[in-house]
């Protein structure tokens, strides 16, 4: 069945570059993992993810650096669907690979630094406003 609606939201691009960072999962979460304008910790029993500001990791850290975030203002309702569709549908047709983490209220898209214009672009285009 065909997506019926197509949302169309304010997308907020972070100023700060933003490193997503993989450490053994006994490992502690250090104290620069809340740096920066967003951060996020996800435990698992393979691994420990951190995303922060990429300014702050150790260089001899294995890590994906130079993501810029778009944050869907909200608050999102849990009872809205397609949120994601609406957004990352356009970019994989773009060819744009993402790296994405939800809040309570809200979703942020992460692209690399270097697609991020063309993010933006196609964000536009499907009718979101970009601030």
């Amino acid at each position: 069945m065909e997506q019926s609606t197509q949302h169309r939201f304010v997308i907020r691009q972070l100023s700060e570059l933003i490193a997503v960072v993989r450490m053994a999962p006994q490992d502690e979460v250090p104290a620069w993992a809340s740096t920066g304008p967003l951060s996020a910790v996800v435990r698992t029993p393979e691994e420990l993810t951190i995303v922060c500001n990429q300014t702050v990791v150790p260089g001899n850290l294995k890590s994906e650096l130079d993501w810029v975030a778009f944050k869907l203002e909200g608050p999102l309702p849990f009872s809205m669907t397609g949120v994601l569709a609406s957004v990352l549908g356009p970019l994989a047709s773009g060819s744009i690979p993402v790296f994405v983490v939800s809040t309570f209220d809200t979703d942020y898209i992460l692209v690399k630094a270097d697609l991020a214009q063309r993010a933006r672009e196609i964000f536009a285009a499907e009718g979101h406003k970009i601030s």
